[in-house]
């Protein structure tokens, strides 16, 4: 059963074995699409865990997920809960970073074509590219993993900027002896690569300012002006801590799993050893994407310089959605697990970096590779509402074998064409999987955040070039 509060946001009862009550943020609309799937009871599971408080969420790009449902948000008590891989996801870290340039789109089109081979030769993409850097020794994985976007600054591919305008500050304090020599053999030649699946690099344009104060702020000026957005993650390093410590998980707590809705949603008990380490682990993989992120964001600097080279890219944000995270609510403390969600923060809040103290933290939900994103800040009610989360996207409406089938990836790239985005991928496949169509409409989810009073619009960007694995 589920229950409708206002437009924008329903209610699930705590019935049965439910802890507390689950909220769905949606319209009519995006609801309808979440019961044709498990979301809705894949959240009900969640609101099963022990130590969860107050309530279970899901944003409104929610869809089936492993365990929790992506879009999946939730505190677990850091005395009395735990932590779950299942409430984090397998690409730790996945995020997007925004960049906004001095350029103009009717400065960029011209020489949009040489641009985006530039950017296509100096980042790696696809499955099983190697990274920019070749094989690491063990001595600077290891480095990596413990500092994240401060390693990068001290080899000369960040600057402080970056770093101030990076969540945590590219940073979570981590240990690289919990890593597996299993994930570092994965990611030891993966750092600044793209990855396939729905990664992807965009080069767009401001087509709309809606709240013109925070978009000064963030160093957003006019319509037209060329931003550029990266989307990706831990790649197979966060890929196998996550499947690390779920097995491992598995094997210790065989009563815990069948206590459960859903063995997916195993957990590592608040206080254990085991949810220690996978808390460390799964830092160092969240580090090991802010590294990467940067290490992307200054091969696109240079084939910037390549082409304009009066070129100046000013980092806006950087933002994580596979996460769990210490933090406090009503004078308590939990793991704040955040499954395919953003953090928002209203201005005025101590988590607000530094250079938007009088703005808010910047949000960043992408659309797809045919439609917008969007620039927001979060909104001062989205701190009671949603433990300041929000969407982390369209959220897909096809599953990939579904949109494999149903949608021709040559008919994808044509009606791009048509509507002059240029497309460069190094697979087909994946053109096809991340097809506009096989997503939900990111307008739809961006109005519902707003609207429910999670985070404002700031600004529409839209595709003039995108990169694809």
């Amino acid at each position: 059963m589920i229950e409708k509060i206002s437009d924008y946001k329903w209610a699930i009862p705590k019935e049965g074995a439910m802890r507390v009550p689950a909220y769905v943020f949606a319209s009519d609309k995006l609801l309808s699409m979440m019961k044709n799937d498990n979301t809705l009871s894949q959240l009900r599971n969640v609101a099963c865990l022990p130590g969860v408080y107050k309530q279970a969420l899901c944003m409104p790009d929610g869809h089936q997920g492993y365990g929790f449902p992506i879009g999946g948000v939730a505190a677990l008590d850091f005395n009395d809960g735990g932590i779950s891989p299942g409430g984090i996801g397998y690409d730790i870290n996945c995020g997007v970073r925004l960049l906004q340039t001095n350029l103009t789109k009717k400065e960029v089109l011209p020489k949009i074509s040489d641009l985006i081979n530039s950017i296509y030769r100096n980042v790696p993409c696809g499955v099983g590219e190697g990274g920019i850097m070749g094989k690491l020794s063990d001595a600077d994985l290891k480095s990596v993993l413990n500092n994240g976007s401060e390693w990068a600054l001290d080899k000369g591919y960040a600057t402080s900027d970056d770093l101030d305008r990076t969540e945590e500050s590219g940073k979570l304090s981590a240990d690289a002896s919990n890593v597996s020599q299993r994930a570092m053999a994965r990611g030891r030649d993966q750092l600044g690569s793209l990855g396939a699946g729905n990664h992807f690099l965009e080069i767009q344009a401001v087509d709309e300012i809606l709240d013109k104060g925070s978009a000064k702020s963030f160093g957003i000026s006019d319509v037209n002006q060329v931003t550029v957005m990266i989307h990706c993650g831990s790649r197979g390093l966060g890929h196998q801590v996550c499947s690390d410590y779920l097995r491992d998980m598995e094997k210790s707590y065989p009563e815990i799993i069948g206590s459960l809705p859903d063995r997916e949603l195993v957990y590592a008990p608040a206080g254990s050893s085991l949810a220690s380490n996978y808390l460390s682990a799964m830092n160092a993989a969240a580090n090991f994407a802010w590294a990467n992120r940067q290490l992307i964001a200054h091969q696109i600097r240079k084939s910037f310089r390549e082409i304009f080279p009066s070129s100046e890219l000013t980092q806006v944000y950087d933002v994580c959605h596979n996460i769990c995270k210490l933090e406090e609510y009503d004078g308590k403390k939990f793991f704040l697990h955040r499954k395919g969600a953003t953090r928002c923060v209203p201005k005025g809040h101590s988590l607000v970096p530094k250079p938007y103290k009088n703005a808010g933290q910047p949000v960043i939900i992408p659309g797809t590779m045919g439609t917008a994103s969007y620039l927001l800040v979060g909104l001062e009610s989205c701190v009671n509402e949603s433990f300041m989360s929000t969407a982390h996207g369209a959220g897909r409406v096809m599953s990939r074998h579904e949109a494999i089938k149903n949608l021709p990836s040559e008919s994808v790239r044509k009606s791009l064409s048509d509507d002059g985005i240029l497309l460069k991928a190094r697979s087909m496949v994946s053109v096809s999987e991340e097809a506009p169509k096989a997503y939900k409409d990111v307008d739809e989810v961006v109005r519902v955040s707003e609207l429910a009073g999670i985070a404002k619009r700031v600004a529409r960007v839209r595709p003039l070039g995108v990169i694809k694995g």
